[in-house]
């Protein structure tokens, strides 16, 4: 039965998702200070669930912890393996009241964690500690924004569930704040330039140190003021800019180097999920001939 897909709207939702970027910066940072590293980041990035997004169990001294955003009743939990259980209420607070509150709680909870409190993938950053402009939390939007996460996340399953090669889990980047899925054909890709505010080059380097194929969803922004859907090969093969994909609403975006299919294309489509795997599957398949991936050997 196809579910019911949210409107998102870019201009309603901007300063929550603002906020909410920045608050997940937050616990992203302390999911990196906690865990070893892993090939492409993949530790850091958050999972979607049922009621919001989590970090997952980390492992702190003696004790486990997890630190969840509950898009349900809007409140932030940190719970651990030993019974405890402490949330804090997400209306009213800025940035710097979120990580303040926070640490504090963490605290309590006797686990000693610090973070490097800049934002990073983000121009002009203003520290954590130091931003109250950033303090929008509308229930409305966020309730959207998790349903529609938990209806591509089930579209997203089933594209993964045909590839048999080395690719990523269905995450949440907090970064970028994007759900993000990729396809590895196995090959070297050529270094990546690095480049991203806030980011070691090492890390995009590592995150594209072989050839990819990485789609997703994003609320919006630099220079699409709209949620989307993208798709994107490295490195791109030739050709690949100027294929037509499908559905008709997909196209290529110049400066960012990717198709996209707009957020509102799908949700208004008599049949969304049908219409986004249309786009996942049309973008891949056109990229991966064009790159020549063995896809004999790479997918079911």
């Amino acid at each position: 039965m196809e579910q019911n897909w949210p409107i998102l709207s870019y201009e309603k939702g901007k300063s929550t998702y603002e906020t909410v970027q920045l608050w997940s910066q937050i616990v992203g940072k302390i999911k990196l200070e906690v865990l070893p590293w892993v090939n492409h980041s993949w530790h850091i990035a958050l999972q979607i669930t049922a009621t919001g997004l989590t970090t997952g169990s980390m492992r702190y001294n003696d004790q486990n912890f997890q630190i969840d955003f509950d898009f349900t009743v809007h409140q932030l939990k940190i719970i651990t393996s030993n019974g405890e259980t402490r949330q804090f209420d997400l209306h009213g607070i800025s940035v710097a009241g979120f990580y303040k509150k926070i640490f504090e709680v963490l605290t309590d909870l006797k686990i000693d964690v610090t973070i490097k409190p800049i934002p990073v993938e983000l121009a002009d950053p203003i520290p954590f500690e130091q931003d109250k402009i950033h303090a929008s939390y509308e229930d409305e939007q966020i309730i959207a924004f998790h349903k529609a996460l938990l209806n591509m996340q089930d579209v997203f399953m089933k594209f993964r569930a045909e590839f048999r090669g080395k690719c990523s889990p269905i995450h949440f980047f907090w970064g970028s704040f994007d759900l993000a899925l990729s396809f590895f054909s196995g090959r070297t890709a050529p270094k990546h330039p690095g480049g991203v505010p806030g980011m070691p080059n090492w890390v995009a380097e590592d995150a594209y140190c072989r050839e990819v194929s990485s789609s997703g969803f994003w609320t919006g922004g630099g220079g699409v003021n709209e949620a989307a859907f993208y798709c994107y090969l490295y490195p791109e093969p030739e050709g690949y800019k100027n294929a037509k994909v499908k559905p008709d609403e997909a196209y290529y975006h110049q400066t960012l180097g990717e198709f996209i299919l707009p957020y509102s294309a799908v949700q208004s489509a008599e049949k969304p999920s049908d219409k986004l795997i249309e786009f996942l599957h049309s973008t891949y398949n056109i990229g991966a001939n064009l790159a020549k991936w063995d896809r004999a050997s790479l997918e079911y």
